[in-house]
């Protein structure tokens, strides 16, 4: 069965890049050693891994990254921190 990662990136910048692979370690050495030009950690490492999930449907885990890419800042970080009784009130849309 073959498992698949969506996973948070935490850039030198501060900002956080969200991403899926289905190889961890390859994908964060990648990020890391800057062997993509184009991509969005390149000017921006050192990078660390601060969260990931694993699935074994890839649908789910390319909806569940595009979801999270969506998300605030402050959203990801209470993902980050376990923190997941904020995520409700943390939507971007706020109705008054």
């Amino acid at each position: 069965m073959k498992v698949y990662y969506v996973y948070i990136l935490k850039c030198s910048d501060k900002t956080y890049y969200t991403g899926i692979t289905s190889n961890l370690t390859k994908r964060t050495i990648e990020h890391q050693s800057g062997k993509h030009p184009n991509s969005y950690t390149y000017k921006r490492i050192p990078i660390s891994l601060e969260f990931y999930a694993e699935f074994t449907n890839v649908e789910l885990a390319i909806q569940t990254e595009k979801q999270i890419k969506k998300w605030s800042r402050a959203k990801k970080e209470a993902l980050i921190k376990n923190e997941f009784e904020k995520l409700p009130n943390l939507a971007k849309k706020k109705f008054s």
